[in-house]
């Protein structure tokens, strides 16, 4: 029996002397080996879900009826002559025209686009706001750019909505075209009025300033539009 402690004895003394780091790989002091540690891994917590952006849906939930946003006493004024003075519904845009041809001296085309456009936000694109900014910058690019335009000029408006540019054009269809086109953004709102005029049989062309003004105003008078027609 004593010589069966000796080696006992000689074992854990040999464990006793192994670095602490070691011990948790198990000495033991019985005769079958090692003891095993097995560490059991934490489960690792669950990935929250990322919460889904939310943008505004604007100011403005819906546009007025394109062919009533300006009032008849406007019609009359910008196209006196209007063939049709109830206006022409387009795609996105309501449409006058006419031609005074009384004056056989001086007969004078004039015409009114009026497009009115409501942009709503995109988690991906942006508020309706900048939406409707980036929309209202493509406008006045395709105002400089449509029918090859001469003697182009753009020039930031005040006092209509809460952005606005104006663009001035001449353009040929046969007689020459004076154009003033009035982008503005009310708002998630852009509205693109152009205000085109010629004079024929020779009739001298309308001017560029007083077309300008006109439009301004028919533009000014569209912003207002919208807010009425959101207030029901």
């Amino acid at each position: 029996m004593h010589r069966r402690t000796a080696p006992r004895l000689a074992r854990l003394l040999a464990c006793a002397a192994v670095p602490v780091m070691l011990v948790a790989a198990g000495c033991s002091d019985s005769d079958g080996g090692e003891k095993k540690s097995s560490a059991t891994p934490s489960a690792s917590a669950p990935a929250k879900p990322s919460a889904t952006p939310t943008v505004s849906a604007g100011k403005y939930a819906k546009v007025p009826d394109l062919c009533k946003a300006l009032s008849a006493k406007t019609v009359e004024k910008l196209v006196p002559k209007a063939k049709n003075k109830s206006g022409e519904l387009l795609t996105g845009s309501c449409f006058w025209n006419g031609l005074d041809s009384e004056d056989t001296d001086d007969q004078q085309f004039r015409s009114v686009n009026l497009h009115i456009m409501a942009l709503s936000g995109d988690p991906n694109l942006g508020s309706a706001d900048k939406r409707a900014q980036t929309y209202a910058d493509q406008q006045v690019k395709k105002a400089t750019t449509e029918d090859d335009p001469k003697d182009v000029k753009t020039t930031k408006t005040g006092g209509i909505g809460d952005w606005a540019t104006t663009v001035t054009t001449k353009t040929k269809k046969g007689v020459d075209f004076t154009n003033a086109t009035v982008v503005t953004r009310t708002a998630n709102v852009v509205i693109a009025l152009k205000y085109s005029g010629a004079g024929y049989e020779g009739a001298k062309a309308p001017d560029a300033a007083d077309l300008t003004k006109d439009a301004q105003a028919a533009a000014k008078e569209a912003v207002a539009a919208v807010a009425a027609a959101n207030k029901k």
